[in-house]
């Protein structure tokens, strides 16, 4: 598939909800944007334990930007829900136990179509980790444990969400975030994305534009961290050479 035949379309936001606002009050313009001229959203709530409560609070708040969202756990045919779907919504929570829920399910294959034939997805934090090849950069418990670490793989990155800087003033002796994205890469091929609070990437038309106010850590095997600069196009992170353009060491 070339770049100008990509039709795969992500909304990938680092988290749900910023500190001094609401659920998605900061990534609402983006996702109004994104949507166009879609109103209909497909919520996969498998990330957290009250599946119904879940639905409900998402329901409310897309109801709030003008959207109708229904919630693939009460449907009775979910592989016909997702051919059908016009937007999917995967949210926050746990990782491990939301891409059990995928699997358990048997929504990974169909969700991979369809993206591929050019239905949007939005991902918030844990819905964004599935996104990519594997949730081994989650931060998560295991507190289930899928069938395999496998993903969604519909981008061939990594994210890392929620992204902290190492703090100097703090006695903290564990690992910081960007140490343990490090000892993946000692293991694994795949580029990481330190998305910090407030950020998200749209992927679209072979390119991966970061959006929000935040600069991202961008990790590669046997390189220096990157900061790539909001509005930076990541699309070395899709396979394309390496430019350089909107990074600083």
């Amino acid at each position: 598939m070339t770049k100008n035949d990509d039709l795969r379309r992500l909304l990938l936001i680092s988290n749900s909800t910023l500190y001094g606002s609401g659920y998605l009050d900061h990534a609402e313009k983006e996702i109004r944007d994104f949507a166009g001229k879609k109103t209909r959203v497909l919520f996969f709530p498998y990330a957290v334990h009250d599946r119904r409560a879940y639905a409900t609070k998402a329901s409310e708040r897309f109801q709030a930007m003008g959207f109708a969202l229904s919630s693939i756990h009460d449907v009775s045919n979910m592989p016909r829900a997702i051919e059908e779907a016009e937007l999917i919504f995967v949210g926050g929570g746990n990782t491990f136990r939301l891409l059990q829920g995928l699997q358990n399910h048997g929504l990974v294959e169909p969700m991979r179509r369809r993206v591929a034939e050019g239905v949007p997805y939005i991902g918030s934090s844990a819905g964004s980790i599935v996104a990519c090849p594997t949730l081994q950069t989650t931060k998560d418990m295991p507190v289930v444990q899928p069938a395999s670490f496998e993903a969604l793989a519909l981008v061939p990155f990594q994210i890392s969400p929620h992204y902290l800087d190492p703090d100097p003033a703090s006695t903290h002796m564990g690992e910081t975030q960007e140490e343990r994205i490090l000892q993946f890469l000692e293991e694994n091929e795949q580029p990481v994305i330190g998305l910090r609070e407030g950020s998200m990437l749209r992927v679209q038309g072979g390119e991966a534009i970061l959006k929000g106010p935040h600069s991202a850590r961008v990790f590669r095997r046997d390189a220096q961290p990157l900061e790539a600069a909001p509005g930076s196009d990541l699309q070395v992170l899709l396979g394309e050479r390496v430019s350089g353009e909107g990074m600083a060491a």
